[in-house]
């Protein structure tokens, strides 16, 4: 697969106005019935700054998603992942780990990096910073607060993300809270959201789930 000449070719096919995300978020109507929008504005921004806003050896936690949100706003100060720090913007995030992100670099350039900033620096380097992106947007929801319970009540469910393609919600277990997000690359494996990392933020506008991989917008 030639995964890095794609994605370049993505960013440059895709296009994304600035600040539009107001998208469509397909939801099975029950499983949205009977429940009241949150009202808290703590951004996810704050909350993924919280521990310090800085790379460490916990491979488990999402500073390189955080660290990925800076860089591109560092080149792009009016990208639309901005949102991200807005927390009146009600929409839900699905953070892959900072493992996931170390997987991603080395299916890039078939190097293991050992540090959570060669990672970042190489996943950067090998796609740009537009593909970060895209990437970045294609884990946003707009316009909606999807909480785990609702996700659970969601089989099949196509999701609209930011960056304007779907994935979709595929419940294997709703007993074992056991979901995949079945995404637009039919050539790798999917990520299930990550139990212990369910509703971060949760009571407000924002939210996100942990997942185990980086969601891929395009079948690479």
């Amino acid at each position: 697969m030639k995964l890095r000449h794609t994605l370049r070719g993505a960013a440059a096919a895709v296009s994304v106005a600035a600040m539009g995300l107001i998208g469509t978020v397909l939801v099975a109507p029950s499983a949205t019935a009977g429940t009241s929008a949150p009202t808290g504005t703590n951004s996810l921004a704050s909350v993924l700054a919280a521990d310090g806003d800085r790379f460490d050896r916990n491979w488990y936690d999402f500073d390189i998603v955080d660290q990925a949100v800076a860089t591109v706003l560092a080149a792009k100060p009016s990208s639309p992942v901005a949102v991200l720090a807005d927390g009146s913007v009600p929409l839900t995030a699905f953070l892959p780990n900072d493992r996931a992100f170390q997987v991603l670099a080395f299916d890039l350039t078939h190097r293991w990096e050992r540090s959570e900033r060669g990672a970042l620096n190489t996943i950067a380097g090998a796609v740009g910073v537009d593909a970060v992106e895209q990437v970045l947007l294609y884990h946003v929801v707009p316009g909606a607060t999807i909480d785990s319970r609702t996700a659970l009540r969601s089989d099949n469910a196509r999701l609209t993300t930011a960056q304007g393609s779907t994935f979709r919600v595929d419940v294997l277990s709703r007993w074992f809270k056991l979901v995949r997000l079945v995404d637009q690359d039919r050539n790798d494996v999917n990520p299930f959201l990550v139990q212990s990392k369910l509703d971060i933020n949760k009571g407000n506008r924002q939210i996100a789930h942990g997942i185990s991989a980086v969601l891929r917008p395009i079948d690479l």
